[in-house]
C-alpha cells in the first residue's frame, strides 16, 4: 500500500493518515469543486516565492543578472523558468527549478529535463549569444523539509541519475564566481528559505541528504514559519 500511494495512485482517507503519523507528517486535505478548477490561473505558493527570494537576492549581491518566472518557447515546446542567473561576459547561465514537494516524480523529471534540453538555446539567441553558453548550471532546489528528504532517500538512485553531479558548481555561483567551461551540469541541493541563520548553511547538496536533519515537518510547516 505505501508503494501504491508513492506512486500516485489513490487511497483511503484512514491510509493517508497512517502514512502521515508513520512518517511524522502533517496531513493536509483540500475540498475542491471541479467545476471551479481552471478558472484561475496558477494557486500563490508563499514557500516557492520565498526560495526564489532567497535566491535572487543572494546571486543579484554578486552582480549577476536574475530572471525570475522567465517564459521561453522552443519550437513546440513552452515553458517557464523559476529563477534564472547569467554573465552575458563570461556566457555563464545558471538555471534553478524549485522544487516545494515532490508529488509525482516522473512529472517533476520530465519538466526539469525539458528545461536542461531546450532552456539554454532558447535564452542564447534573444540575448545576443549567437554561440550559445560556455557554462550552463543546471540546479533542482528542493525544499529543506523531512517530506522531501524522505523522497530523496526512496529514490535516491532516480535522483543521482537527473543530478549526477555534485554541488560545486551551484557552490561557485552561490558564492559569486563563475564554474570553469565545460559540459552542462546538473545538481540537487536541498534549500532553507530563511537562508543562514548563526552557523546554519542554507543548503546542502545531495549527497548530505542521507543523514542531514530536516529544517521543517513539510510544506505545511514551512508555510506557517515563513508568513
Amino acid at each position: 500500500m505505501v508503494a501504491w500511494t508513492e506512486t500516485g495512485n489513490p487511497a483511503g482517507l484512514a491510509t493517508y493518515i497512517r502514512l502521515t503519523e508513520a512518517l511524522d507528517l502533517q496531513l493536509e486535505l483540500q475540498v475542491v469543486d471541479p467545476r471551479a478548477r481552471g478558472r484561475t490561473g496558477r494557486p500563490e505558493d508563499p514557500v516557492h516565492a520565498a526560495m526564489g527570494e532567497l535566491e535572487a537576492r543572494n546571486l543579484s549581491a554578486h552582480g549577476f543578472r536574475i530572471a525570475l518566472d522567465e517564459p521561453f518557447q522552443h519550437y513546440q515546446f513552452a515553458g517557464r523558468a523559476d529563477l534564472l542567473a547569467y554573465d552575458l561576459d563570461r556566457r555563464a547561465l545558471l538555471h534553478i527549478e524549485n522544487r516545494t514537494r515532490f508529488p509525482n516524480i516522473q512529472d517533476a523529471f520530465g519538466s526539469y529535463n525539458a528545461k536542461r534540453s531546450y532552456l539554454p538555446a532558447a535564452l542564447a539567441q534573444p540575448l545576443g549569444l549567437q554561440h550559445g553558453w560556455d557554462v550552463v548550471t543546471h540546479a533542482i532546489a528542493a525544499l529543506w523539509s523531512a517530506e522531501v528528504l524522505h523522497i530523496l532517500r526512496l529514490r535516491r538512485a532516480s535522483f543521482e541519475a537527473v543530478c549526477p553531479n555534485p554541488a560545486d558548481d551551484f557552490e561557485a555561483w552561490w558564492s559569486g564566481s563563475v564554474p570553469r567551461p565545460s559540459s552542462p551540469t546538473s545538481t540537487l541541493v536541498v534549500l532553507d528559505p530563511a537562508g543562514r541563520v548563526g552557523r546554519r548553511v542554507a543548503y546542502v547538496g545531495l549527497a548530505a541528504t542521507a543523514h542531514v536533519r530536516p529544517r521543517y515537518r513539510g510544506y505545511a510547516d514551512a508555510v506557517e514559519r515563513q508568513l
